[in-house]
């Protein structure tokens, strides 16, 4: 697996959203607030954790999951599924790719016009035990990180959901609003590169 960023006293609305759901009165909305805590807060660190390799900045990725909370509990009502964790992820994508992509200067380029790179075809099938996997697993940690912060926007993505969140293949599809090959092919991409960076960082065989 891939290290995952700490957090740093990370202040959520939920004080906030009790606060909002007192003023508004109503069995109901705390009940709200309290469903709303319980579905969400086991997902904190991986949310963060998504921010934080997207934005690559501490206090822009804790602002970014503060602000993806806040709309999360306001539209948790439209919530409609089993799974919360793709939704809260999807919202903090918006979040990342607007105000706070500016505000860090990073320009999150989700489309499709690297997706075409050498060794680019889709991973129809994925192996156990491939050779990437193992270094994700092994190799030293903060090494890992700094490599996977170097990828380009769409492949860090992509390898973040699948590696540290362990999204499906449809789930990271739904995110992210791309199909499943496309999906496919990022990560078999992503893994390449990988791979190719660690074996530069290790340096030619003695």
């Amino acid at each position: 697996m891939l290290d995952r960023p700490q957090r740093q006293g990370l202040a959520l609305p939920w004080k906030a959203g009790d606060d909002m759901m007192a003023a508004n009165g109503g069995d109901a909305h705390q009940d709200k607030a309290r469903r709303f805590r319980d579905a969400a807060l086991p997902h904190l660190d991986d949310v963060y954790t998504l921010a934080r390799y997207l934005l690559r900045d501490t206090a822009d990725a804790e602002d970014a999951v503060q602000e993806c909370y806040l709309r999360a509990l306001r539209y948790f009502d439209t919530f409609r599924g089993t799974e919360i964790k793709p939704w809260l992820f999807a919202i903090l994508r918006n979040i990342c790719r607007g105000e706070f992509a500016r505000r860090s200067r990073v320009t999150l380029a989700m489309d499709d016009t690297t997706d075409d790179a050498e060794d680019a075809a889709p991973l129809w099938q994925e192996e156990q035990a491939s050779p990437e996997t193992e270094i994700l697993r092994q190799r030293d940690a903060e090494t890992i990180r700094r490599l996977v912060a170097e990828l380009p926007d769409p492949f860090r993505e992509a390898i973040v959901l699948r590696e540290i969140n362990d999204l499906s293949y449809r789930e990271i599809a739904d995110v992210i609003g791309v199909p499943v090959g496309t999906v496919m092919s990022r990560l078999a991409r992503a893994r390449s590169m990988l791979r190719k960076a660690w074996i530069a960082e290790e340096g030619p065989p003695t």
